[in-house]
């Protein structure tokens, strides 16, 4: 056989696959079509089940959410309805398979799915949790779903993986109050930062960020203080030495002592000069 005669009978070949494949995705999608339209509730759930399992999770999903108001008082609409969910989940529409989720809860709550249910719930508010510079009030619920279900479910298959979801979740919650509160160092809204820092400081106590929001703190009460109008220098400067030596207590090999430290002694300094033009009987008032 020649070269052209082998070439020719491959691209034979290639075209008869081909036309194969399309008459089996037309036969495949002429069939979906039949069960779209059929109206036997049986046959369409039989259909969507088929679907799923096969991992055809759009199409199950599709016939499904046609066919759940259809099984109502059917023993087959709990099953229904958590492949619905699923489906909507493992196609990562996570706000409706959180939502689909949620309603299962409340139809099934004795459901053989129950558990699953519920932390698949969790699960799908979680991977919709948006990054931490974003509002972070989906994470917050996410969060409290997870409690709960640790709470509801204390022994699950699935407490380790929660547990890590509420890990990660808490870790992106305290950094977003670390960069909001060093947001407002970098923009000189000094009094803002120091709240910030100190609530901070109070929530997340052994933070990885403590040692950084500790010198900030101390960086921003000693602006602060500078900035401020006379009657109120001496408190915020005083504020300044008590926040560095904060510092020194909590980290006292801090890479940032050194910078700290120029606050702190421009403080004393100010504070002395604040102290030697105080009258005597005015410091007493104090």
């Amino acid at each position: 056989m020649s070269i052209f005669s082998r070439l020719s009978a491959v691209a034979r070949l290639a075209l008869n696959l081909s036309l194969l494949a399309v008459l089996v995705v037309g036969g495949a999608c002429s069939n979906f079509q039949k069960v779209l339209k059929s109206d036997s509730v049986d046959t369409k759930y039989n259909a969507a089940v088929k679907y799923y399992e096969s991992g055809k999770y759009e199409k199950s999903t599709i016939i499904l959410e046609e066919l759940l108001p259809l099984l109502r008082g059917r023993p087959e609409a709990e099953k229904a309805a958590f492949l619905f969910a699923n489906g909507e989940f493992l196609q990562r529409y996570y706000e409706l398979s959180a939502f689909q989720f949620r309603v299962f809860s409340e139809t099934y709550p004795r459901s053989t799915y129950a558990e699953e249910a519920a932390f698949l719930y969790t699960k799908s508010l979680y991977l919709s949790s948006p990054t931490f510079n974003l509002d972070q009030s989906s994470t917050v619920t996410s969060l409290e779903a997870i409690r709960d279900f640790q709470v509801r479910y204390p022994d699950s298959k699935f407490r380790k993986e929660a547990q890590e979801m509420s890990e990660e979740l808490t870790s992106k919650l305290e950094k977003k109050a670390f960069e909001s509160a060093r947001l407002y160092a970098n923009i000189r809204f000094y009094q803002s930062a120091v709240v910030a820092l100190t609530n901070f400081l109070r929530e997340y106590p052994g933070s990885k960020y403590g040692e950084e929001a500790t010198f900030l703190r101390v960086m921003a009460q000693h602006e602060l203080a500078r900035q401020s109008v006379t009657e109120k220098q001496r408190e915020r400067f005083l504020e300044t030495v008590a926040f560095y030596q904060g510092l020194v207590d909590a980290f006292p090999q801090s890479k940032f002592l050194r910078e700290a430290e120029s606050a702190y002694d421009d403080a004393q300094k100010q504070l002395d000069k604040i102290n030697k033009a105080t009258p005597p009987a005015a410091e007493a008032k104090q």
